[in-house]
């Protein structure tokens, strides 16, 4: 672990614009730095880096944040590796706090697996390259499929010989551990203390992390033996998990960056081939079933999916959960179907690059188009078949996260199955429902004649005015937490009281907290500091382990227009500002809204009771509660000049 002390040494060394200006053309603008934005495309620069505030901040696709989190995103670093990449540049010398001896023992066995596959890598390329078999048998193999020179040296492909030990016996010769030959799978160790390669008479293919470390291996079988697997995968170990692992991924996440899309083929030769007619972004599931996991690295360098497949039906019916998979991280998905007979390794051997390019981008397709074609050919004009079509596809629309997006895809649904629009609505309301009512208890029917999902006021009409009041005190908080500002009283001395302080008080003294975990601890971060009596530095914020609590504080903190000094200089016209006109107003105002809202809530809450109850008592305890209630809102309401209507 990185010590604290080195941490926030780092923190402070690094210049924002010095760590920016390695990858961004900067000019002066103002008090700030403006650039092209590194992490998507655009003409006109909108990426601003505040030297004052060590920020960045793009007005167009919304990045932002401190040096730290700069490297992370452009990179695709953890944060301890960017600290250590900004270590470097400053020339920081970072010292590990000492680890306990369990700690340590696991860090050294991981290290040690970590070379021992190397050794491996190294073992079996030296076989494919520099041995007599391992030329005629293994290389060979490769030429036949069509696999280049230059492809064979850029992803490590390799031969493990047809000897029942070679490998163990290479490796125990050359000090390697018998325990952690076993451990990581390239040995396999029987009751009777034999000793086996797992890989033996194989092609090898090198299966990296993100960061281009060998982590386990694909081996490929060379005979015709329907008794053996064609390949074979490292098993699970401390370095490799295979939910969690793309093939090619080493290789590819600079292009799936730049290009802003992925695509995603089955298996090793597949990415191999493609890599070699030049679509480099892309990866491979290496034959097993999607994983939550593998979509999500997936994410981490672009939201846009191409899914690849073969002519054959089987394949592509199971594919379909995994297209299922994507959508429900809220990604975007298009597909591409091969020919019959061919898949994307074969095509790319087939066709020439140009060939190959134009293909997989004029035929990629929606995947409502795709799944549609793809179950109407099973459905034809079986009417109970086709009905069950329908609902698959609703139920798959239904998974999407964003509202926006299920509207849409519903419209474009109606016309490729010829069903009227609202008839597909309400089959999607339906499914949402269900889903709902798993969390929230039972939820009525939507109204025939409705045209988008409404909900019951308990489940989210309040919850959802109320994030509005959260937000925009997390948002005072964050923007002026440090200032003070002044309540003037007639005949009486001004009080002067500080923002954070003021709305935590009022909010304590109601016994009355946020719903939303980031405003949450927000929120709490700013009690801890006025608990200590001083405020921590805003570089403390803008690298907080939360990253959603980070951006919140990036985004608060620089603003896209600055007022110029021209309106009053040359023109005498003087704008308020909320900083130095409105504040008081502000504060005050946005947490009498806070606790309305949450009054009002509370009504809610006490009607819906009301509703069900059978018990008199209880129902005058709700009435009185209620009546209350509406005084208080009737009270606060008057304070903000609100009129109410019964």
């Amino acid at each position: 672990m990185i010590p604290k002390e080195t941490i926030q040494q780092i923190i402070e060394t690094a210049r924002i614009e010095e760590v920016v200006g390695d990858y961004v053309l900067l000019k002066k603008r103002g008090v700030n730095l403006l650039g092209l934005c590194p992490f998507h495309h655009e003409k006109t620069p909108s990426f601003t880096v505040s030297p004052a505030k060590g920020l960045y901040k793009c007005f167009g696709c919304g990045a932002g944040g401190s040096s730290v989190s700069f490297i992370m995103e452009h990179e695709h670093k953890t944060y301890p590796e960017a600290l250590r990449h900004l270590a470097r540049k400053y020339h920081i010398e970072v010292k590990e706090e000492e680890q306990t001896a369990d700690q340590i023992a696991q860090f050294n066995e991981r290290e040690s697996m970590m070379q021992l596959v190397d050794f491996a890598s190294k073992y079996f390329t030296n076989q494919l390259w520099e041995t007599e078999v391992g030329k005629s048998v293994g290389l060979s193999y490769l030429h036949e499929r069509g696999i280049s020179p230059k492809m064979i040296k850029k992803f490590e492909l390799g031969y493990s010989p047809d000897e029942w030990s070679a490998f163990t016996d290479y490796a125990i010769k050359n000090a390697q551990d018998i325990v952690l030959l076993e451990k990581t799978g390239l040995t396999i160790v029987r009751e009777n203390e034999k000793r086996i390669d797992r890989f033996k008479g194989r092609v090898m293919f090198p299966i990296h992390n993100l960061t281009g470390q060998v982590i386990g291996f694909g081996g490929r079988t060379l005979l015709n033996d329907k008794k053996q697997a064609k390949y074979l995968n490292s098993p699970e170990s401390e370095l490799y998990h295979k939910s969690k692992v793309l093939y090619g991924i080493s290789f590819a996440r600079n292009e799936m960056v730049k290009k802003d899309n992925c695509y995603l083929v089955e298996g090793y030769t597949d990415v191999i081939s493609m890599f070699d007619s030049g679509v480099e972004n892309v990866v491979a599931s290496s034959g097993t079933a999607l994983t939550t996991d593998q979509i999500k690295l997936i994410k981490r360098f672009t939201n846009n999916v191409t899914v690849l497949y073969d002519g054959d039906f089987a394949g592509i019916k199971a594919g379909l959960r995994g297209i299922d998979m994507i959508l429900s991280e809220g990604m975007n998905v298009r597909v591409v179907l091969f020919p019959d007979g061919e898949d994307p390794d074969s095509f790319a051997r087939s066709h020439s690059s140009t060939e190959l390019q134009d293909f997989i981008t004029t035929q990629a397709q929606d995947f409502i188009s795709f799944k549609t074609n793809i179950l109407s050919t099973e459905a034809q004009n079986d009417p109970i078949k086709r009905a069950g079509l329908i609902k698959e596809i609703v139920q798959t629309i239904a998974i999407i996260p964003d509202s926006i997006t299920r509207q849409v895809y519903v419209r474009e649904c109606s016309v490729l199955l010829q069903m009227p629009e609202q008839t597909l609505m309400n089959e999607l309301n339906k499914i949402l429902r269900k889903n709902m009512s798993e969390s929230f208890g039972n939820i009525p029917e939507v109204p025939k004649h409705a045209s988008t999902l409404i909900w019951p006021s308990n489940i989210n009409t309040t919850q959802t005015r109320l994030v509005g009041e959260e937000e925009n005190l997390a948002r005072i908080l964050v923007k002026y937490g440090r200032e003070d500002f002044i309540i003037k009283r007639l005949n009486e001395d001004d009080i002067v009281l500080n923002v954070a302080y003021y709305i935590i008080d009022q909010l304590e003294y109601d016994g009355l907290s946020f719903e939303n975990q980031v405003y949450k601890e927000i929120y709490r971060e700013f009690a801890t500091d006025l608990e200590g009596e001083s405020f921590r530095d805003y570089q403390y914020y803008f690298n907080h382990p939360n990253k959603e609590l980070a951006s919140f504080f990036v985004d608060q903190s620089l603003d896209k227009y600055e007022i110029s000094n021209n309106w009053f200089d040359k023109k005498q016209i003087y704008i308020k500002t909320e900083k130095k006109d409105l504040l008081a107003q502000s504060v005050q105002r946005s947490v009498l809204q806070f606790k309305l809202r949450v009054l009002q809530k509370d009504i809610e809450k006490i009607q819906l009771q009301l509703k069900d109850e059978k018990n008199d008592e209880t129902i005058n305890q709700l009435l009185k509660l209620n009546s209350k209630k509406n005084n208080q809102k009737k009270f606060l309401s008057e304070q903000l000049g609100i009129t109410i209507l019964h």
